[in-house]
């Protein structure tokens, strides 16, 4: 009933910058947060950055000052700024929506959603 669809990702240098936009779409009332996490082979799926409906943020600390991230409510759509890339930034990005407050007739649930995934390669 949600999708997530990601854009943005790519091959890029060291120091250089790329943004990351995600739209969700689908039979939804609400989304309370979306943010963007990021895996690579053999590591746990790790927060980069999120930010809640009302523009509160949390970043990882290892993205904290380079990485921006921003959220447009009516468009459902929340991007990722990421600037002085690193070659330990190349993983794939997950977008993600918490509480994600759906139709289940007969009733209504919340649930968590992720997008297909958009990889981010940072070169040295």
């Amino acid at each position: 009933q949600v999708q997530l669809v990601e854009s943005g990702g790519g091959l890029v240098q060291a120091g250089g910058s790329l943004r990351l936009s995600c739209t969700a779409s689908g039979s939804f009332f609400s989304i309370d947060a979306m943010g963007w996490y990021r895996q690579i082979p053999d590591k746990q799926r790790e927060l980069v950055a999120r930010i809640t409906t009302g523009g509160s943020t949390n970043y990882a600390d290892s993205v904290r000052g380079r990485f921006t991230v921003s959220r447009d409510n009516k468009k459902n759509t929340v991007t990722l700024q990421m600037n002085s890339l690193k070659p330990e930034d190349t993983a794939v990005y997950y977008c993600n929506a918490e509480r994600v407050l759906i139709s289940d007739f007969p009733t209504f649930r919340t649930g968590t959603y992720w997008g297909e995934g958009t990889l981010v390669t940072v070169s040295s």
